[in-house]
């Protein structure tokens, strides 16, 4: 694939369905190009050039899809910088993008115009900051503007991360990285150019919004349907509704995103019919009790149990690392909870008493190589892929750390059981207290399964306390109870089943406090932060003696 003779391809038959705010506008590829082609011309009267960069803030809306291409066509390299987080100031937002701008050192600015507001001044004064330029569509039509797009080897997207578990890094990827990704995905999912229909609600700032649906759609001809997470977060029926009326064949989402979508599901809102062959479902742990309750609750309205794909991947592989054959059934497995946390890996019956069921995340994807624990251990994951970053872009500290001898040092933890992936979770989750190791997501995953919490808003922390370790659990609670002691009961009596430790403390926070990046991924570090920091306002708080 030539990636932006594909972007560009004049007899593309596609249709862009794009959420307005209050409705779907429906726009051929090829129209979408000719506006990409006139705000380009725009950019290069603002030095946008070869061996450009340009910042940005990537929404879900028509100018920052057309900006994209606008950006590669006049030559420059898209760097595309976090959206504010959940829990995270404006301030601290505004210092982040001071000091991701200073390491990039870009051209200018390129953003929606209500984000304005969050670049503080120290920023303005020194970077041009636009809004999206409207289509010089006389330059472009009259061929004053030649085309020039990154080459295969050049950076063609700097991928900054949320900082799930650290500041932002700036995955550096070239073209050629992007094309032999977007194969792999076409692999993982069955598609057929031309003929399929992806729908996503997943923000385009995030790799499997962008690469894995955005671009994948574009360069092989997909009509796709975008939505927004705000529309998703206000409605989350609205994401098998869009696929339903659309006919949609693929999408991707979170364990979480599936829950609350499923949940949201009423009388009058089930969709008429499905169509949907491939659901890629990662970016954090994937439990198997939701795929199975959300397969059981669409399989009347056509969702097939092959639909649902458990992937792992990471934005230094561009996005797809492994994940389920399209064509099968996903996996669970049940294992030794306690000896999973001392690195020693048991197969037992689901109903074993210390039972951790860990879903598979599929083999590897073609020209991948996998490294992980194998005969019964486990260890920290390592990846070679041809859609490999070069590395943290201007950040060769970290760089040297991750990326070595052509693999990547993945930071999570995992084994290779049967040719399957199956992962644990991160190293940095890993917690020691009282000198016995603790899974902070097998806490979690627990909590989070309790009625009164909300799904995927409970986060647990070490706090050091004179030498001492503390378990804090954060949450948020479901609903408004009344009395927030028998919650934090059931919540400590699931730490003590699962893991064999105590908290010491539970926080219920208000809803939209608990830091998460916009993919859902709970920010550990802010959270140890913000709690270190006294900067948190508890609604209420229980103290175990």
């Amino acid at each position: 694939m030539q990636f932006f003779n594909a972007l560009t391809n004049p007899a593309s038959r596609g249709v862009l369905h794009e959420w307005t705010g209050d409705e779907f506008a429906h726009t051929p590829w090829r129209d979408v190009v000719k506006d990409a082609h006139g705000m380009a011309a725009r950019l290069r009267t603002l030095g946008v050039g070869p061996g450009t960069r340009v910042a940005t803030i990537l929404t879900n809306t028509p100018d920052a899809v057309r900006g994209l291409l606008a950006i590669w066509l006049a030559g420059g390299a898209v760097a595309s910088l976090p959206l504010p987080t959940r829990g995270q100031s404006h301030e601290a937002y505004g210092e982040q993008l001071v000091a991701l701008s200073a390491r990039l050192d870009p051209t200018l600015l390129l953003l929606d115009a209500w984000l304005t507001a969050m670049v503080p001044q120290e920023l303005s004064r020194h970077l041009p900051v636009h809004g999206w330029p409207a289509p010089d569509s006389a330059a472009a039509g009259a061929g004053r503007f030649e085309p020039s797009p990154p080459g295969p080897d050049d950076v063609a997207f700097i991928q900054y991360s949320s900082g799930s578990t650290s500041t932002p890094k700036g995955c550096a990827l070239t073209t050629r990285s992007i094309e032999q990704q977007l194969q792999i995905i076409l692999h993982l999912t069955g598609g057929r150019p031309g003929a399929d229909t992806v729908a996503s609600w997943l923000p385009l700032s995030h790799d499997m919004g962008m690469f894995g649906c955005l671009l994948y759609s574009w360069a092989y001809d997909f009509d796709f349907v975008l939505s927004s997470p705000d529309r998703f977060g206000m409605a989350p029926r609205t994401w098998f509704r869009d696929m339903s009326e659309y006919g949609a064949t693929m999408t991707a989402g979170t364990s979480t995103a599936v829950y609350l979508a499923a949940r949201a599901q009423g009388r009058g809102t089930l969709p008429k019919e499905l169509r949907l062959r491939a659901a890629v479902i990662g970016a954090e742990r994937v439990d198997w009790d939701t795929l199975d309750a959300a397969t059981e609750k669409f399989r009347p309205f056509g969702l097939t149990d092959t639909a649902f794909q458990p992937a792992y991947g990471m934005a230094e592989a561009t996005l797809a690392v492994t994940g389920k054959p399209w064509d099968q059934a996903p996996k669970a497995l049940a294992f030794d909870g306690p000896a999973l946390v001392e690195g020693v890996v048991t197969e037992v019956a689901p109903d074993h008493p210390r039972a951790t069921r860990l879903v598979s995340n599929g083999p590897t994807l073609p020209g991948v190589s996998v490294w992980a624990g194998d005969s019964g251990t486990i260890a920290e994951i390592e990846v070679a892929s041809p859609s490999l970053a070069n590395g943290y872009y201007a950040d060769p500290e970290r760089t040297a750390a991750r990326f070595k001898d052509g693999r990547l040092l993945t930071g999570d933890l995992g084994f290779v059981r049967e040719g399957e992936l199956y992962v644990l979770g991160r190293a940095d989750d890993m917690l020691s207290v009282g000198g016995r190791k603790v899974y902070a997501s097998e806490i979690e995953s627990a909590v989070d399964s309790l009625k009164n919490v909300r799904k995927g808003c409970a986060a647990v922390v070490d706090a050091g306390d004179s030498g001492m370790t503390r378990l804090v659990l954060m949450l948020e609670p479901q609903g408004n109870p009344r009395d927030f002691r028998p919650i934090a009961e059931e919540a400590a009596s699931l730490a003590m089943d699962r893991a064999g430790v105590a908290l010491a403390e539970c926080l219920f926070l208000a809803r939209g406090v608990l830091p998460k990046t916009p993919s859902g991924k709970i920010q550990r570090f802010r959270c140890r932060a913000l709690l270190d920091d006294g900067l948190l306002d508890p609604v209420a708080r229980v103290t175990f003696a």
